[in-house]
């Protein structure tokens, strides 16, 4: 498959309908009013799993041939993506086999084994979950779902900002974290064919900018990240990069600090729970105020799945 169409997106979005969630999108005056702009978000904190992983899980998984499906899906992940790919495998009644980090919060460990998926634990760095992962494939001969560098992959997350574009359709600016960048990137197709004067803005841990970086040099830099967004401790995708640097503006960093007063206050306000990685574009807003002022601003809230064991907020 090459980079996905409009009309990839539109196909996948049918072929998803009947296993995902159209996710409603929320407004808060009193967030309108702290920020100086007119904030929509779509609330894909949820979606099934509590992730917009679903959506690409689904595409790819309901994608496959019969040929391929039959030994089942493998990736490494997280979690979020684990859930998701663990879930779509179970909705066709084939095995997934999931690698995770060690480190991996436990309540996405819990999600994966909960839909009944093979897991298979590894250090957390990146390249122990590219070897672990590939040792997996050669024993089981399953069909490999990377969690954001596969175009199907890309083409169901960038359904959500159709279902934003179809509630909210004039938009002035979008904006969605960055880990991988399956999410930004499908979002930045989407909105390049239906709505291509909207701005498309990335966000991430300052602590984990390695898109934001890679975004200025013109080519993928691979950075060590520490920060309380475990979901967007990836790096990008030769396929999500190469869609990120033609059509995504900028990507905005934000401090950990930020991140943890940005989804406390959504919490607050909104009523939803909403993990730290998908805050970010939230804080990103809150950051970067200026930039948006008086503008009308999509914010994807792209998961919902958190230790309740370990919340930073304390007296933030």
């Amino acid at each position: 498959m090459q980079t996905p169409t409009i009309e990839d997106i539109r196909a996948a979005h049918e072929r998803i309908k009947p296993y995902v969630h159209r996710t409603p999108v929320m407004t808060s005056s009193l967030l309108d009013h702290e920020s100086g702009a007119q904030l929509y978000f779509k609330c894909e904190n949820l979606q099934n799993v509590g992730a917009f992983k679903s959506r690409g899980a689904c595409n790819t998984v309901f994608s496959l041939t019969e040929e391929e499906a039959r030994p089942g899906v493998a990736t490494h992940s997280s979690g979020n993506h684990g859930a998701a790919l663990a879930r779509a495998a179970a909705l066709r009644g084939i095995t997934a086999y999931i690698v995770m980090p060690r480190n991996a919060p436990q309540v996405k460990q819990r999600a994966v084994a909960g839909y009944g998926a093979k897991i298979i634990f590894c250090d957390s760095s990146p390249a122990a979950r590219e070897e672990t992962c590939a040792r997996v494939l050669a024993e089981t001969g399953a069909t490999m779902v990377h969690p954001y560098n596969d175009y199907r992959v890309i083409a169901g997350a960038a359904t959500a900002a159709i279902e934003l574009l179809d509630d909210v359709p004039d938009l002035d600016v979008l904006i969605a974290p960055v880990g991988g960048g399956g999410m930004l990137s499908g979002t930045a197709l989407t909105i390049r064919a239906l709505r291509p004067t909207v701005t498309v803005f990335g966000a991430e841990p300052a602590q984990a900018d390695d898109a934001a970086l890679s975004l200025a040099a013109g080519y993928i830099i691979d950075k060590a990240s520490n920060t309380i967004a475990d979901g967007l401790r990836t790096t990008l995708g030769d396929k999500t990069f190469g869609i990120i640097k033609t059509y995504v503006s900028d990507i905005l960093t934000v401090s950990e600090d930020g991140i943890v007063a940005a989804y406390r206050r959504l919490w607050e306000i909104l009523k939803v729970i909403v993990e730290p990685s998908g805050a970010v574009g939230f804080a990103a807003v809150r950051e970067h105020g200026t930039r948006f002022a008086g503008r009308k601003v999509g914010i994807m809230l792209t998961g919902g799945n958190i230790d309740l064991d370990s919340l930073p907020f304390g007296s933030k």
